[in-house]
């Protein structure tokens, strides 16, 4: 069957590859496509267009698809938040330009517009610094539990990691640091993209107090203790999530708090300090400047107060 002769429905599963080989999106981002574009396969299902190719795909059929997403109710009874209903469009758009990338004759991907308050209006959740040290310092550091949480909240403000990027972390990658006072680490990040992330004297003195009470073999880095014999006890994203939430809990801090929230802390820290955007998007590993422009509150708030406190416009007469 030529390519061109598929519906659109067969063709799904080349995009997933495509995008796995070709463009290296990550395992989560092509996780997110299949279930988004799902969506657009029911769609067609139920408007009898499961046959639809790629070259009768219309604007009409568009238009259509997304008066389906505004009318569209979860099993709770609620509708698609705007946000969310662009995210399935996203993964339209994506299998759109891969149609183009592909010379398979399709709509352009940019017939598919985004609504304009729904496409940027992401909110950056971060903790100030007194909060932060309220977080850090909530773990229970005389037993080896609250040593190893410690030192994973340590590793997050310090380093601005992902969750996936700590537990990633192997023992073996701290194996002479006895003698250093910081450390300079190279990892593999987000889209298999490599990136140096840097522990602060504070942060390491913290893993290494945490790796003194280490006398197992285990590959991982933060490990849980309950692991049966034979089993990996390398802790999971989940776990994580749960210990600093845990702590969120015990310090008083926003109930939003979680890793995440952490890297936003030490980027919006770093930029309070003066430090620009192009060198905030190295430390966290953006592959376009567009993604680190959500913390422009910060700088944005921080011009305005200065602008305030020292333009000379007030000193001028009226």
């Amino acid at each position: 069957m030529k390519k061109s002769d598929k519906p659109i429905t067969k063709h799904i599963p080349d995009f997933l590859d495509y995008c796995e080989i070709e463009k290296g999106l990550s395992d989560n981002t092509q996780k997110n496509y299949k279930r988004y574009l799902r969506k657009f396969e029911s769609w067609l299902t139920k408007t009898n267009k499961a046959d639809l190719k790629p070259h009768e795909l219309t604007t009409d059929d568009i238009w259509h698809y997304r008066l389906y997403l505004s009318r569209f109710h979860t099993y709770k009874g609620k509708p698609l938040k705007k946000i969310t209903q662009n995210y399935y469009l996203i993964a339209l758009r994506a299998l759109l330009s891969y149609f183009t990338a592909k010379d398979i004759v399709s709509l352009p991907a940019d017939k598919i517009k985004l609504p304009k308050d729904a496409r940027g209006a992401k909110t950056v959740k971060f903790l100030n610094l007194e909060q932060i040290e309220r977080l850090l310092l909530a773990p229970n550091t005389k037993n080896k539990i609250g040593l190893r949480d410690r030192a994973i909240l340590e590793t997050f403000f310090s380093t601005g990691l992902r969750i996936a990027e700590l537990v990633a972390l192997n023992k073996e990658q701290f194996a002479n640091i006895r003698d250093k006072k910081d450390l300079e680490l190279s990892i593999i990040g987000k889209g298999d993209t490599p990136r140096t992330v840097y522990f602060s004297e504070r942060a390491l003195s913290w893993v290494k107090q945490y790796l003194e009470t280490r006398k197992d073999k285990v590959k991982a880095l933060f490990i849980h203790y309950r692991a049966r014999k034979g089993v990996e006890n390398r802790l999971t994203a989940r776990s994580i999530e749960r210990i600093v939430k845990k702590y969120a809990i015990l310090a008083g801090v926003p109930i939003f708090t979680t890793p995440h929230t952490l890297r936003h802390s030490m980027a919006t820290d770093l930029l309070t300090q003066g430090v620009d955007l192009r060198t905030i998007q190295e430390f966290l590993g953006h592959r376009s400047i567009t993604s680190t422009q959500i913390y422009t509150h910060v700088t944005s708030k921080r011009l305005r107060e200065i602008h305030r406190k020292f333009h000379s416009g007030k000193k001028l007469r009226e």
